[in-house]
């Protein structure tokens, strides 16, 4: 059925709407409760008998659901979930994307270049963040969390297939992949593999849950005042004790979800878990959702502390990140990267699928994404990343960085100073100098008053002036505030958070007065 001039015309009407949104001088955070209301009361209640047709499609899209929509990605002024933005750049290559609609999991070079495309963006973006593409691999995923499935799967191959090799003779070939988990484990001597870490983000515990390994085997091994930082002494007594008759990945926390601290603090850190893990045969992953953009900084002393916490992390044997978040590309996008290809495409091959095998010669140097990644067909991820790593490149987007993060620390900064307001971790956050020097792109508050803090994020949000995300805190509510968007100004920002917050008080204040 091709396009009329009916269908060319909705398009434009879509367009249209797009651009007068993307014009705005500013977007509403979220939309007014009473939207929502009529939205959720114009939606279909069942499939209509006859079509109604594309133009009547288009305005209910337009009328009745887009102005329920929140503006996260638009607006600078959304501190939750990490969310970042679209950069100008990805948002034209996305249009593309759902233009051509192409499949880029299968590599097929005498066809399309898509394939040949999300093989340079990844080295692109490898390239940006400071991995010698030469001895790493990578395959665009979801996001982070479909990242940390990867890593975690890879990582479970590797240790098990090491452990059947000791037990069966270096030449076996058996596999979690072909033996299955169970099975392979038997062989192996394994009664259990476990997840070594420090503060982990629910994601693992979802991935290890996925993966068959199980919640329980997510164990913290970080220092008992250090928040995030890893206990040395206590892993290797958990490798040690655990080491016959169980197998361990370890994994590093690159930016905590609720203070964007670090778990490691430089090189020397790194090279130490790395020569824990060789000694007990254990996979060493990062979890680099937003933390690993901090290897873009470089030179200012002002980010030192910051950029020292994603060093050294080369010397793991798989990253994940979120392409969603820092990168600023459009849902949904993550990356991951992993310095033993072999083992992913062990894990993730299609086999039997002789219509799938499409690599044309052994010179060819790309092989199908969907064999060394979860999906077999996807959205064609890759072309905005390339996009925006072209139109903006290393300097563009150190830029936006620095400017998250002074934003970041100046609103840290402002409820530092404040007397309504704590600052958290109050132990981390002592003086302003911690402030200045290791506030990344997170920061976590509360109001000192507590029936105030109880009810504080629902205040914020309501005003749709700004977004927090709400967190629980050494078992008190707290407010987030996570910084992503590319288009932040920090002095007009500050501004705006300033003035949400003391319109919160002020109406706090008013209420208390009234009872």
């Amino acid at each position: 059925m091709m396009e009329d001039d009916k269908d060319i015309a909705c398009l434009e009407n879509a367009y249209a709407h797009s651009l007068e949104l993307l014009q705005k001088q500013s977007n509403p955070v979220l939309p007014e409760s009473s939207i929502l209301e009529n939205t959720r009361s114009a939606l279909l209640q069942n499939i209509p008998e006859h079509g109604r047709g594309i133009e009547q499609a288009t305005n209910h899209l337009l009328q009745d659901l887009a102005p329920a929509l929140n503006a996260s990605s638009l607006s600078p002024n959304y501190y939750g979930f990490v969310v970042g933005g679209v950069t100008p750049a990805a948002r034209v290559a996305d249009n593309l994307v759902s233009t051509y609609d192409q499949n880029p999991s299968v590599h097929l070079p005498d066809q399309t270049v898509a394939s040949n495309v999300e093989d340079k963006a990844l080295r692109l973006l490898m390239d940006l963040l400071r991995f010698d593409e030469k001895e790493w691999s990578g395959v665009f995923s979801t996001g982070a969390t479909a990242s940390n499935v990867l890593g975690l799967a890879c990582g479970r191959e590797q240790i098990i297939n090491e452990r059947i090799k000791s037990c069966l003779g270096p030449d076996s070939e058996e596999s979690v992949g072909s033996l299955g988990l169970l099975k392979a484990c038997r062989l192996a001597g394994v009664e259990e593999i476990e997840i070594l870490t420090t503060m982990a983000h629910s994601s693992l515990f979802k991935a290890s849950s996925i993966l068959g390994l199980g919640r329980a085997c997510v164990h913290d091994v970080g220092k008992s005042d250090g928040y995030v930082t890893f206990d040395l002494q206590k892993l290797e007594q958990q490798l040690k004790s655990g080491h016959h008759n169980s197998a361990s990945i370890v994994v590093v926390s690159c930016g905590e979800v609720n203070t964007g601290l670090f778990a490691t603090h430089g090189i020397a850190e790194v090279q130490a878990l790395r020569n824990l893990c060789d000694e007990y045969g254990a996979w060493l992953h990062v979890d680099g959702a937003f933390g690993l953009f901090a290897r873009l900084l470089d030179g200012p002393p002002e980010f030192e502390t910051v950029a020292q916490g994603a060093r050294g992390l080369t010397l793991a044997d798989s990253i994940g990140g979120d392409g969603h978040k820092l990168l600023n590309v459009p849902y949904d996008c993550g990356f991951f990267f992993c310095r033993h290809p072999g083992i992913a495409q062990q894990v993730f091959q299609n086999p039997n699928a002789a219509y799938l095998n499409t690599q044309n010669s052994a010179t060819d140097p790309i092989q199908s994404p969907m064999n060394v990644g979860i999906e077999n067909s996807r959205r064609f991820r890759g072309l905005p990343v390339y996009a925006t790593l072209m139109a903006y490149g290393r300097e563009g987007y150190a830029d936006m960085l620095k400017r998250q993060i002074r934003f970041a620390r100046a609103v840290a900064a402002h409820l530092f100073d404040h007397t309504d307001f704590e600052l958290l971790p109050k132990d981390v956050f002592s003086n302003r100098a911690s402030i200045d020097q290791s506030i990344f792109i997170i920061v976590l508050f509360k109001a000192k008053n507590k029936a105030l803090n109880d009810t504080l994020v629902k205040r914020i949000n309501a005003s749709s002036k700004m977004y927090v995300s709400g967190t629980v805190w050494d078992h008190c509510p707290a407010s987030r505030i996570a910084v992503s968007n590319w288009q932040v100004d920090p002095d007009c920002d500050l501004n705006v958070v300033r003035t949400v917050l003391e319109n919160v008080l002020s109406e706090w204040s008013k209420e208390c007065s009234k009872t």
